[in-house]
């Protein structure tokens, strides 16, 4: 469903009646309900390269996934918003994950592994991989200075967009957002 409502939108984007294309000034245009707390950057800005680790304590960054556009969610076992917004971020993923977007969630702070694993297992989130900033190196780097807080980023890794607080990301209005963004 959600699938169809997207593919409506970016149609209703791409060839509206104007004929413009769609992008950031688009998107601007979009923000309703909870994507108001959206703020699109007028230029994209790079993110630092800082080693995160996954659940295996494997070596990750959000380099990872150049190439796709990328939601990611810096959140906390203990941040009472994330519980609620997860599972949001969750059926965006289920929705639209593939070759092109991707959600990502980044466990700031002190996460311990099996309180990460009991969060999801509660939650009910089962497509969304986890990375770890235990020191929160990133988090400091990029200004995330409370939790949750979300980034788009483009395909080359730049942030777009960031939203300061919870949101319901897999609504009609997150997605028309992030199709205009997406274009």
């Amino acid at each position: 469903m959600l699938r169809l409502l997207f593919a409506v939108i970016y149609t209703a984007l791409t060839f509206g009646a104007n004929g413009a294309a769609a992008g950031p000034a688009e998107a601007r245009t979009l923000l309703a309900g909870d994507m108001k707390k959206l703020v699109i950057h007028s230029e994209a800005r790079p993110l630092p390269e800082v080693m995160l680790a996954d659940l295996d304590e494997a070596p990750r960054s959000l380099s990872d996934w150049r190439g796709r556009w990328v939601v990611a969610n810096f959140w906390a076992t203990w941040c009472a918003p994330c519980r609620e917004e997860m599972p949001t971020l969750d059926r965006l993923e289920a929705e639209l994950g593939g070759e092109g977007f991707s959600v990502v969630t980044v466990a700031t702070g002190r996460n311990a592994v099996p309180g990460i694993r009991k969060f999801f297992e509660e939650a009910e989130v089962t497509h969304l991989p986890v990375l770890r900033d235990p020191k929160s190196a990133l988090a400091r780097q990029i200004g995330v200075m409370g939790l949750p807080v979300t980034l788009v980023l483009d395909p080359e890794g730049r942030e777009v967009a960031r939203l300061i607080g919870d949101a319901d990301w897999d609504s009609p209005e997150a997605m028309a957002v992030l199709g205009a963004l997406m274009q």
